[in-house]
């Protein structure tokens, strides 16, 4: 599947059945069949009585078939008589490794567009509610014309190794027993490395050195740019900052904890660390 992102429908394929990306809050309408969940297209819904509304907004093409987002934080399925239907909302972050990876961003722009839509309804400045830009991805205030953008919080990631070993640590957010690599938000005025360095520092208490990038991956939980560095490590002992970390520690390819899933930057971090050190 090829995703081609826009704000204007082509003209040749307004009369197509679209993609619908229909959110209630931060879930998104699927359809569960023997192949796994899909999302559904306009009619489908349609047909089995559940209302498109009609305020939807054009996200861009996926193989050429129009999308669109929806949001409706009403919407009942089980109201709707279609409760004995595989016909349900679930969370975006749940089908992860079921969707195709194209899919996947897809719904992902989806879910963060919806989430800039719920956020910015009224300008910051004046107050004033905002209406949608014709020909960019903007909310323009009313009154004073401010245009708000989707909000993108970059973030790094970074696999770190020492000798035949790699770090991983366990967040206060993870589930019992998961790890991963470190991750952290970039602050105002930080460049990229720079934010690693202080993360690492901050969260483990040791330094790095042969900063490499990797590979970045936009993440919609809710709004997020993973930027994924390698390093090694430099000096010092680990010390887990406990307001954050739970645990951490070194661990050989063949000894690993359970890690993130496939599909995230992290998880491939973590596979190009077992890949290299065969």
């Amino acid at each position: 599947m090829t995703f081609e992102p826009g704000v204007i429908p082509h003209e040749e394929g307004l009369h197509d059945d679209p993609y619908l990306f229909f959110f209630r809050g931060d879930e998104i309408l699927v359809i569960e069949d023997a192949e796994g969940p899909k999302v559904p297209k306009a009619g489908f819904l349609e047909e089995r009585g559940i209302r498109v509304p009609r305020d939807t907004i054009f996200i861009g093409t996926l193989d050429s078939v129009p999308c669109y987002l929806a949001v409706s934080e009403g919407l009942d399925i089980k109201e709707s008589g279609l409760q004995d239907t595989r016909i349900l909302f679930s969370g975006l972050r749940s089908l992860l490794g079921f969707f195709d990876d194209e899919l996947f961003r897809t719904a992902g722009i989806a879910s963060q567009t919806a989430y800039w839509l719920r956020t910015h309804r009224y300008c910051g400045r004046c107050g004033r509610r905002t209406v949608l830009s014709e020909n960019e991805r903007a909310l323009v205030c009313s009154r004073c014309g401010l245009a708000s953008y989707p909000r993108i919080s970059p973030a790094i990631i970074v696999a770190i190794t020492r000798n035949r070993k790699i770090l991983l640590a366990r967040s206060r957010r993870f589930r019992t027993g998961l790890y991963s690599v470190l991750a952290g938000f970039v602050e105002p005025g930080e460049n990229l490395e720079g934010c690693l360095q202080r993360e690492v520092l901050e969260e483990v208490g040791i330094t790095v050195t042969d900063i490499r990038y990797f590979a970045s991956q936009p993440w919609p939980f809710p709004h997020s740019l993973m930027i994924a560095f390698t390093a090694r490590y430099s000096d010092g002992e680990i010390v887990p900052d406990p307001s954050e970390i739970v645990d951490a520690g070194w661990f050989d390819k063949d000894m690993l904890p359970e890690i993130p899933p496939h599909g995230t930057i992290a998880r491939r971090l973590i596979d190009w660390f077992v890949d290299t050190k065969r």
